[in-house]
């Protein structure tokens, strides 16, 4: 196993040593495949490497005896259908088998496109129907009550209280990802064009639009970043020891800050970047726009986003319109 993947064991939740199949060198050269040619983050490495242990264990169980291969006859639909039965009866929820079955496809489709198996027994296995849920967002008063009180408390000059108000501005002005903005560096932002360089999903760079509020931030910010001496190349976001900010500090950074507002509390950090999108649709941006500034490789994944714009309007039809009840 390379470096790249050994160096993520420790993210794997479940530690139960692999059995023979899940071991077997075409998973090994599978994950490898995900680290080294698609370039996965090791977090999603580590997420597959899970999922076919869980494959490995139920088949094993499924057929009755150990001496099953990845390419045998008896590895077929049922038996990848009898897996999400198993799953749920573990208790995960269909969002969750669904994306079980997503590695288990993904699996699958590269032992057949590598001739390692006779045919992709995945490949009519339909996912779990599942309802369609809104993500968590903020309104557009949370967020207002949320900015007021980040910029009060930068006034502070502070590190920490710099630094959260460029982390609120990044994810809501420029709608990136918690990931994205980890891996932001100073020259990364291109200040006179108004642009950030973000890496996104599966190492995929994209220039996203920031906002003058943020260059605001960032230049109110660079000072205190100064006196720490940032020692992780060259970090937007350090610590006071100047290593880069971890991502479980950005979320604590913005967790804090959303206790001021209602309805921003329990929220993640990501409700900024749902926000973001959010905002944007019910201001009439375009949506294959707003696709490009959230770095969806789909369309579909972007609609989502539409339900919430609809929900609103018909929330403002049956407050305002005297027949809308």
């Amino acid at each position: 196993m390379d470096s790249t993947l050994s160096s993520h064991r420790r993210l794997v939740t479940e530690q139960r040593p692999m059995n023979t199949h899940a071991a077997s060198t075409e998973v090994r050269d599978f994950l490898r495949h995900l680290a080294d040619e698609r370039q996965l983050s090791g977090h999603t490495v580590a997420a597959y490497e899970v999922d076919l242990r869980q494959l490995s264990e139920f088949l094993t169980e499924y057929l009755g005896h150990s001496n099953w291969c990845w390419g045998d006859e008896d590895v077929d639909r049922l038996a990848l259908r009898g897996f999400m039965g198993w799953l749920g009866r573990k208790g995960l929820s269909k969002r969750t088998v669904g994306r079980k079955l997503s590695a288990t496809r993904s699996f699958f489709g590269f032992l057949y496109g590598e001739d390692r198996i006779p045919c992709n027994p995945a490949n009519t296995v339909r996912a779990p129907k599942m309802e369609k849920t809104l993500p968590g967002h903020l309104s557009r008063g949370d967020t207002s009550v949320v900015f007021t009180e980040a910029e009060q408390r930068a006034e502070r000059n502070t590190l920490g209280s710099a630094r959260d108000l460029v982390i609120l501005e990044l994810l809501y002005g420029s709608g990136l990802r918690l990931s994205e903005l980890h891996g932001v560096d100073l020259h990364s932002i291109d200040r006179a064009a108004k642009l950030v360089r973000v890496m996104g999903k599966g190492r995929k760079e994209r220039l996203v639009p920031v906002s003058e509020a943020a260059l605001t931030a960032i230049t109110h910010y660079e000072p205190r970043r100064a006196e720490v001496k940032a020692r992780i190349d060259d970090a937007l976001l350090v610590n006071r020891r100047g290593g880069r900010l971890s991502r479980r500090s950005i979320q604590a950074a913005v967790s804090s800050c959303f206790e001021v507002a209602a309805g921003a509390r329990g929220l993640s950090a990501h409700a900024l970047r749902h926000s973001f999108a959010t905002h944007l649709l019910e201001a009439g941006a375009d949506l294959l726009a707003v696709k490009e500034l959230l770095g969806h490789v789909s369309l579909s994944t972007t609609q989502i986003y539409t339900h919430t714009t609809k929900d609103r309007l018909r929330q403002v039809y049956s407050d305002a319109h005297p027949r809308g009840e």
